[in-house]
């Protein structure tokens, strides 16, 4: 980039080439003099008038990065495992736009009301809040408290970049976290900016769109393209969220119990008559609803019908929010209650030699497991409170396959096989999820399971996902891979196998109806030509 161009106010020169994402399970090495780093500008003080130039300035990056053929990306918190975030031109550093806003009753469409949903039912968001802030901005400033409806395992990622590449949770009744956005603000090119909801479901009045100064898009395809699109489809420079009154999640981890045709049925069919005795709570009782339905697995010591090989369940119950409720804490072992494998895996790798090898893990996890999913006593707390865990702890490694529920039961048995052969250094999970409308999205299963692999980063880790993938094509078993963790295996075919050529088509018309050919170099990356998407 050359010095003497004036840059606009709240857009600042970033100085960076060598880049590692969060996790240390890649680098990457961006342009020289080709990355920025946005902030709200100084020279407004209104909120509103902080937001308009804001989109002006994604404007003028647009602009500068198609008159030098540059690449750029807008990047969060650097927290994907794939480089789905990366190009080989700049970076976009978004993290400092956390501007918010609550919709006052002008701005909402009558159709929005007329559906028995409130304007205090909306929250529209800055790209850069990360959810820890969004948590902290509905659950502690508002008034009456609010909720997001559903998280990933930790808070840590800006709100875009977790939606964006799917980030799912296992609120297996109301879906992935980007389900809850209505509403998108999308800057396209050096002069369009658009505002993008569902035909559908109609969110904003005209009164919004006169203060948001953008062009407005009603069409159900291009919406459940856009929201899940990493980045390839433009800046986004806001989402409106739907939250809900803010609730308390109850968390139950019970004994280790068996893997017997009373599970086998609950994890295929989500139902849960053959275990209800199992579990703490009915799952429809009338003050506590199950959220949260996981069943965790140590591969190294796993049979069926043996309890002392058994499975880990951990549950979530909805209920009505209390101000009084009694808070759990880290355990006397460093687990956070709420932690999942990913959590234990990183507190394993506190524990390795300098000179650890993929051997020693199984039997790390014989011992960890049973520390980290031992039996406790209801923990209350919001959604903020019990999805919380934010420190990177190691080199690990994560993969999340999505199957329909109905083949979990099969995809475990080759997992297990597997790990016979080539053990897997790490441990897994089962979680539960509601289909997605999102083109896409890759919770795509009317009832999603999403097969949780969360290791240490090692070439035996590696093999184990490969050989996991190319068994499951080879049994025909249906999936789908987490954009945003381990999915090197991606490849236009399999990208078409997983989501069907109507999809996939649907989704690059999208993208080549929003983008024009200069803008679409810009946010093309190898990621995305590596999938056939480009």
């Amino acid at each position: 980039m050359p010095d003497n161009i004036k840059l606009p106010d709240g857009i600042e020169k970033l100085d960076i080439t060598d880049w590692e994402n969060g996790h240390q399970n890649f680098t990457h090495r961006f342009k020289k003099g080709a990355s920025f780093k946005l902030r709200i500008p100084f020279q407004f003080t209104s909120p509103a008038d902080q937001y308009r130039q804001t989109t002006a300035n994604f404007q003028w990056l647009i602009r500068y990065a198609v008159e030098n053929n540059i690449a750029l990306r807008a990047m969060g918190n650097g927290w994907s495992f794939s480089d789905v975030a990366v190009c080989d031109g700049g970076v976009v550093d978004t993290k400092a736009l956390r501007l918010s806003f609550w919709i006052p009753q002008q701005y909402v469409s009558d159709d929005y009301v007329n559906s028995g949903k409130q304007s205090a039912d909306l929250f529209l968001v800055q790209c850069g809040m990360s959810i820890l802030d969004l948590n902290e901005k509905l659950e502690k400033d508002a008034n009456p408290k609010r909720s997001i409806k559903a998280s990933g395992a930790s808070n840590g990622q800006s709100i875009v970049g977790a939606t964006a590449t799917g980030t799912h949770g296992s609120a297996y009744r109301v879906g992935a976290v980007h389900d809850a956005i209505v509403g998108i603000h999308l800057v396209v090119s050096p002069t369009r900016h658009i505002w993008l909801e569902k035909a559908s479901n109609p969110v904003v009045s005209e009164k919004f769109m006169v203060w948001m100064g953008a062009e407005l898009i009603r069409d159900d395809d291009m919406f459940n393209a856009t929201v899940v699109s990493f980045g390839s489809f433009g800046f986004i420079h806001s989402v409106m969220i739907e939250t809900e009154p803010v609730f308390l999640l109850a968390e139950q981890r019970a004994d280790q119990i068996k893997y017997d045709d009373d599970l086998i049925k609950a994890i295929d069919q989500l139902d849960f008559s053959g275990i209800e005795l199992k579990l703490p709570y009915p799952p429809d009782g009338p003050d506590k609803q199950l959220y949260h339905f996981e069943v965790i697995i140590n591969p190294h010591k796993f049979e069926k019908e043996n309890k002392e090989k058994g499975v880990y369940l951990k549950t979530m119950y909805k209920m009505p929010y209390t101000p009084d409720y009694p808070k759990r804490e880290r355990d006397d072992h460093g687990f956070q209650y709420g932690d999942n494998t990913l959590g234990v895996v990183e507190t394993i790798i506190d524990g390795l030699p300098s000179n650890w090898s993929a051997v020693l893990i199984p039997a790390l996890v014989n011992v960890m497991f049973p520390l980290a999913f031992k039996s406790a006593t209801d923990a209350f707390g919001t959604i903020g409170e019990t999805f919380s865990n934010t420190k990177f702890r190691g080199k690990a490694i994560s993969a999340a396959i999505g199957i329909a529920a109905e083949n979990a039961s099969r995809v475990v048995d080759e997992v297990i096989a597997i790990n016979r052969q080539t053990p897997f250094p790490g441990g897994l999970a089962l979680r539960f999820v509601k289909g997605t409308a999102a083109l896409l999205g890759f919770t795509k299963f009317e009832k999603t399971c999403i097969l949780e692999l969360d290791g240490v980063d090692s070439d035996a880790a590696r093999s184990f996902y490969q050989k996991l993938w190319d068994r499951l094509e080879e049994k025909q078993i249906p999936y789908t891979l987490h954009w945003g963790k381990m999915n090197f295996n991606l490849t236009p075919q399999r990208i078409r196998r997983m989501y069907g050529d109507e999809a996939v088509d649907k989704w690059i018309g999208c993208r080549h109806a929003l983008l024009g050919e200069a803008e679409r170099k810009v946010f093309t990356n190898a990621f995305l030509k590596r999938c056939g998407l480009a």
